[in-house]
């Protein structure tokens, strides 16, 4: 594994003149000060790592010291591909500098390379998908669903990222979703439906397509389409 640091300032009191200015420079409210009381210290956990509090010292009161974000873990073995792990640390507020990490490893790859990112709009699904030639949407036939659906969609428009949707649990909820596609000429890509085999192999830690042979065939096809119409792109992400 390789892990994945970011500097983050520390404060030197007998030195510092408690004028405010890191305070200032710093847009993410990580450095608390209390100039009468000659009170400051960093909060390590809201702080990005930008540097603008070093350039606001004028008296050279502020150094760095490295802080672990999370790991890197690449696992492989009897010739199957290879997965990336990026796991932050409890407590870290931003992933994105271990994302990126994880996606370098994976820059001297000339082949596919399949990128999860957890849902919702937040950080890690935009660092995923900047990265991405296509983006796979997953999401339920529930009200909840079609929320970050939409949420989604409208991001990657604005980013002009291609993209098909994914509907998992069919028949669960209702009809919502599919005339949200339909309304919006959005692709379809598949319909896992909502099943007690499925839930089965799931439970299990097991792989559905490997018990399930005309699921595997629908997956297959899905990736034989993506890569003859988005092949060419960058790395095949």
């Amino acid at each position: 594994s390789t892990g994945v640091n970011q500097l983050v300032p520390v404060i030197n009191e007998n030195t510092c003149t408690f004028c405010g200015k890191c305070h200032d420079y710093c847009n993410y409210n990580s450095i608390f000060i209390l100039p009468p009381s000659r009170i400051i210290s960093v909060i390590e956990d809201l702080c990005h790592g930008c540097g603008a509090c070093i350039v606001a010292c004028k008296y050279g009161a502020i150094s760095e010291k490295p802080v672990s974000l999370g790991q890197v873990r690449l696992f492989s073995g009897n010739g199957k591909p290879a997965i990336i792990e990026a796991k932050i640390d409890i407590g870290v507020m931003s992933p994105v500098s271990v994302i990126k990490a994880a996606l370098k490893e994976t820059e001297d790859f000339s082949g596919i390379v399949i990128m999860d990112s957890p849902p919702g709009t937040s950080c890690p699904f935009i660092q995923t998908a900047e990265a991405a030639d296509y983006v796979i949407l997953v999401t339920e036939p529930t009200p909840f669903g079609l929320s970050d659906l939409k949420q989604s969609v409208e991001t990657l428009r604005k980013k002009e990222k291609p993209f098909g949707v994914i509907i998992n649990r069919a028949g669960l909820g209702n009809d919502d979703v599919t005339e949200y596609l339909e309304e919006e000429g959005i692709i379809l890509l598949l319909e896992v439906p909502f099943s007690r085999e499925i839930a089965l192999h799931y439970s299990r830690g097991e792989i559905v397509a490997a018990g399930n042979p005309d699921f595997a065939d629908q997956l297959v096809r899905i990736v034989e389409k993506l890569i003859n119409h988005y092949g060419n792109c960058g790395n095949q992400r």
